[in-house]
């Protein structure tokens, strides 16, 4: 890799734009990642790598200046005119596509999840920190309008000793799509345990520290479907708070995104970020728009306790005091949610190669959501709680 910006300080680490080569456009690539490196100061898009020629005429339609190849491998043979690979190819594809270009000498993202187990994550991690390479995993929920706002109420502590995390990633999609997400084949490493699962695992640990044990219930309902497609997870977090974690396809009646209750407080958060919808709708962010990733009023959270959000929408839940006059109502209020911001994740990771600083999601700590998963799986499959401890020594 040329003026590898591994080097601060140098001229072009400095100034010129870090170039990126994207392996995969379906999804992940032309929805997410493509849109958010194009958007984001001081990275270029310049080659995307995919075998299927209307997705090379997409990308070149999407994005005129970029160059094509009909490989990763073609791709990874030209490193020394690159500085970042994001690859965002199937799940079953990452760890042998991430080794190739840390080898090359390349700095890597890596769409979630970033492999099959957290061995494999932790062997990756050592790759990159033996040849001084940033590696990152796009856990981009973590920048998700909601879940900034409850990190917030966190840090002011708004909701006092949180003792439950509730947290629901459903969809109600009876009828299998198809493809390698929804594949039984193990080796795809497909289905919601590893998809929506690992962002719901990702923010609990993120939010709450490690975990001292899991216990999950997958099933696989649809007719026709091979993988999970409705789980439950629940954490048992080392510092003493439960996380109850949802990912389903199966759900009729969405419940709530976000119920996180405290000693003082509970904040409860309906409905999805809709950072992923705009970016499906072709929106872009930019600076020149104020308005990404930011909901309506009618969309936010509720705080408060002693009520609910019902009562609060009909005017507060008020009760009735001595001699019958209308007493001050506990209830609940709005809170206004944070705007998401996907864009944050690719600044940082621009800001990380420039100065060799922390990127901003670590292979180790991608590790960690992939070890809960790993207990989930054994957990359902077995009808038991699982200590963190036991996929350790495995």
């Amino acid at each position: 890799m040329s003026d590898s910006p591994g080097l601060p300080g140098s001229p072009a680490a400095t100034h010129r734009p870090l170039r990126v080569g994207l392996i995969g456009y379906g999804l992940a690539g032309s929805v997410f990642h493509a849109p958010l490196i194009a958007a984001t100061d001081g990275l270029v898009l310049d080659t995307v790598s995919t075998g299927n020629p209307e997705r090379q005429a997409q990308a070149r339609a999407e994005h005129p200046q970029v160059r094509t190849a009909d490989s990763a491998e073609a791709l990874l043979a030209r490193a020394a005119d690159l500085d970042l690979v994001v690859i965002a190819s199937p799940n079953k594809t990452h760890v042998a596509l991430a080794t190739a270009a840390l080898e090359a000498g390349l700095p890597v993202v890596v769409d979630k999840p970033l492999a099959a187990t957290a061995a494999e994550a932790e062997h990756l991690a050592a790759l990159a920190d033996s040849r001084g390479l940033l590696l990152s995993v796009f856990h981009n929920r973590r920048w998700d309008n909601d879940f900034r706002t409850v990190r917030k109420l966190l840090a002011d502590g708004a909701l006092g000793t949180v003792q439950r995390f509730e947290s629901r990633f459903e969809r109600w999609r009876p009828r299998p799509k198809g493809g390698w997400r929804e594949s039984g084949d193990p080796a795809e490493i497909g289905g919601l345990l590893y998809d929506l699962g690992s962002h719901v695992a990702d923010q609990a640990l993120t939010l709450f520290g490690p975990a001292a044990s899991v216990y999950a219930e997958s099933d696989v309902r649809r007719p026709g479907a091979e993988a999970d497609d409705d789980t439950f997870i629940a954490i048992t977090h080392t510092g003493g708070v439960r996380s109850h974690l949802w990912v389903s396809a199966t759900t009729a009646q969405l419940g709530p995104r976000f119920r996180v209750l405290g000693s003082s407080a509970g904040y409860v958060k309906y409905g999805l970020d809709p950072q992923e919808a705009a970016l499906r709708a072709g929106l872009r962010p930019g600076a020149d728009r104020d308005d990404w990733g930011v909901e309506p009023e009618s969309a936010w959270g509720w705080i408060g306790a002693g009520g609910t959000t019902q009562d609060a929408a009909q005017g507060g839940g008020t009760s009735q005091g001595a001699g019958g006059a209308a007493a001050e109502p506990e209830g609940v209020r709005p809170v206004p949610t944070l705007p998401g911001d996907y864009p944050a994740y690719y600044a940082a990771v621009a800001e990380a190669l420039r100065t060799g600083g922390r990127p901003p999601v670590t292979a180790t700590e991608a590790a960690a959501t992939l070890r809960v998963l790993e207990a989930a799986k054994i957990s359902a499959a077995e009808g038991r709680t699982v200590r963190i401890e036991e996929v350790t020594a495995a």
